[in-house]
């Protein structure tokens, strides 16, 4: 007697076993089981050191540094472009064009030729799971000897990324050097591995909209004191300023988001770090590696006041993204409230572009 098949997975685990495989080096297949089936490799983390490719997938950003952007197939801003090589790419031909790291020690590349990419939607949602993944945007595209892919399909995204799946799990009491009245409050989804938390300071209130501050994870400088950012000192002031609102009978919410680097994560975002070095701002670091300047998920973060009870804000930033982001997502923002801090030497150039550049505003 034949057993049934076993259920096929959902749209949200395909995709998390999607992220997996690609941290892990191993492919991902989209349309498996149909002629269309298409099969990527990548390029950073791949294992198969066997593995040959006619075809590589890259950033259009990544494509401009190669000086493909005067070719009419690579010509379409922010869009992934497929190029083809005068010899199938082996991995040792394909790690130089994915990492712009390494463009000192390669300079010459090429000639590549950008072809018409008649699967752009695919090709988008490969270069999204990457960036979840926290690796480059590049894979080998239908690679020789590459072992058994992960099935995914381009519409499974939307189904990893939902906040409404976000739930508290726990909750403590933490007094902290700020104040002795706070209580942590962790969140988790079935969608994501990142465990996002909350530090609500002060007696909270329903008649007194909070101090809140969207902080993203920065181990650099939350941690390790970086000069390079003014992440660590703003959350040592957004804290303080929570305090002092819970002693004139207000309370405060602080964030803290696992999204490091503005969602790129922590190597991709050390790998910018080494473009700046080499003189480029934050932004063209993170063009230069295929990534956005700009990939938080402030809807995680709506979904988690909206736990909390919290549907209207005062929100402590610059940035006035932040405030139509969670607008948009049904947080009502009573008041913005200006968060300065001063520059030093090693921070002035980052501060400058996010003025410049992302729109923050100096008061």
């Amino acid at each position: 007697m034949n057993e049934p098949p076993p259920p096929r997975p959902s749209a949200e685990r395909r995709a998390a076993q999607a992220v997996d495989a690609l941290r892990h080096g191993w492919p991902i297949v989209f349309g498996a089981g149909t002629a269309g089936a298409l099969t990527l490799l990548p390029v950073e983390t791949a294992i198969a050191s066997g593995a040959t490719s006619a075809r590589l997938l890259i950033s259009a950003a990544r494509a401009a540094t190669l000086k493909l952007a005067n070719q009419r197939e690579a010509a379409v801003p922010h869009a992934p472009v497929l190029i083809r090589g005068g010899e199938p790419f082996t991995l040792a031909d394909a790690t130089p064009i994915a990492d712009p790291a390494l463009d000192l020690a390669n300079p010459l590349k090429g000639p590549f030729r950008a072809e018409p990419l008649a699967w752009e939607a695919t090709a988008r949602a490969a270069m999204e799971l990457a960036r979840i993944a926290g690796i480059l945007p590049a894979f080998m595209v239908d690679p020789a000897d590459a072992g058994e892919a992960h099935p995914v399909e381009a519409g499974d995204l939307a189904a990893y990324g939902e906040a409404a799946r976000l739930r508290i799990v726990t909750r403590a009491r933490l007094p902290i050097a700020a104040s002795e009245t706070c209580e942590i409050v962790a969140f988790r989804s079935p969608a994501d591995t990142r465990e996002h938390v909350a530090l609500v300071i002060g007696r909270q209130s329903g008649e007194r909209a909070p101090l809140v501050r969207l902080h993203s994870e920065c181990l650099t400088g939350d941690i390790l004191g970086s000069l390079k950012c003014d992440c660590g000192p703003q959350l040592d002031a957004a804290l303080h300023a929570m305090a002092q609102e819970a002693e004139r009978g207000g309370w405060g919410i602080l964030l803290y988001l696992r999204q490091e680097g503005r969602g790129i994560g922590l190597v991709n975002k050390l790998r910018a770090y080494r473009l700046q070095d080499q003189g480029f701002d934050t932004v063209e670091a993170n063009q230069r590696l295929g990534l956005p300047d700009e990939a938080r998920d402030f809807p995680t973060a709506a979904r988690m006041l909206d736990l909390l009870g919290a549907g209207a804000i005062r929100l402590l930033t610059n940035n006035p993204a932040k405030v139509d982001a969670l607008a948009a997502a049904g947080i009502t923002v009573a008041e913005r409230v200006a968060h300065q801090l001063p520059e030093n030497p090693h921070n002035a150039r980052y501060l400058a572009t996010k003025r410049d550049r992302s729109g923050h505003l100096l008061t």
